[in-house]
C-alpha cells in the first residue's frame, strides 16, 4: 500500500506519473479494495495539496517581471474562483488540466479546508470509480 501512496502521491503533483495500472495491478492481486481506495486517494490528495503550496508560494513572486501571470489576471482569476470557480477543483483527477488547477488555487489562495474537500472528492471518486470498473471489467482479465 505504501507503494500506491507513493506512485498517487507523485502522479498527483506536476511530475509525471500515473497511479491506475498500479492500482489495477494490486487490485488483482487482491489486494483490499478499501484499503486501496484510501491509500491512492490519501496519496493524490497529498500530492494535489503540494501543487496548491506551490501556488501559494509561487504567489509571493507576483511582483517579479518574470512572473507568468499579470497582477490584472490574477486579480480575475481569483475573483472568478471566489464566485465559485472552486467547484473547477472537482476536475482535479482530470490529466493535463487537474494540476494547474489545483496550482491556480493555492495561487488565489483558497481557504485550505476548501480546497482539500473539493480535491478529497474529486480523488475520492475517481478511485472509487476505478474500483467499480475494476470490479466490473478486469476481474475476468485478472484470473486468466
Amino acid at each position: 500500500m505504501l507503494s500506491l501512496f507513493v506512485v498517487a502521491l507523485v502522479s498527483a503533483t506536476v511530475l509525471p506519473g500515473g497511479s491506475e495500472a498500479w492500482f489495477a495491478t494490486l487490485w488483482c492481486r487482491g489486494e483490499a479494495p478499501l484499503a486501496l481506495w484510501a491509500s491512492a486517494t490519501a496519496g493524490n490528495v497529498l500530492g494535489s495539496l503540494i501543487n496548491v503550496a506551490l501556488g501559494r508560494y509561487a504567489r509571493g513572486f507576483q511582483h517579479r517581471r518574470w512572473f507568468p501571470v499579470s497582477p490584472k489576471a490574477l486579480a480575475r482569476a481569483e475573483h472568478w474562483y471566489r464566485r465559485g470557480g472552486e467547484a473547477t477543483l472537482l476536475l482535479a483527477w482530470v490529466p493535463v488540466i487537474g494540476d494547474p488547477l489545483t496550482v491556480l488555487a493555492g495561487i488565489a489562495r483558497l481557504p485550505w479546508w476548501r480546497v482539500t474537500a473539493w480535491i478529497l472528492i474529486s480523488k475520492g471518486g475517481r478511485y472509487a470509480a476505478l474500483l467499480w470498473l475494476a470490479e466490473r471489467y478486469l476481474a475476468p482479465l485478472c484470473s486468466a
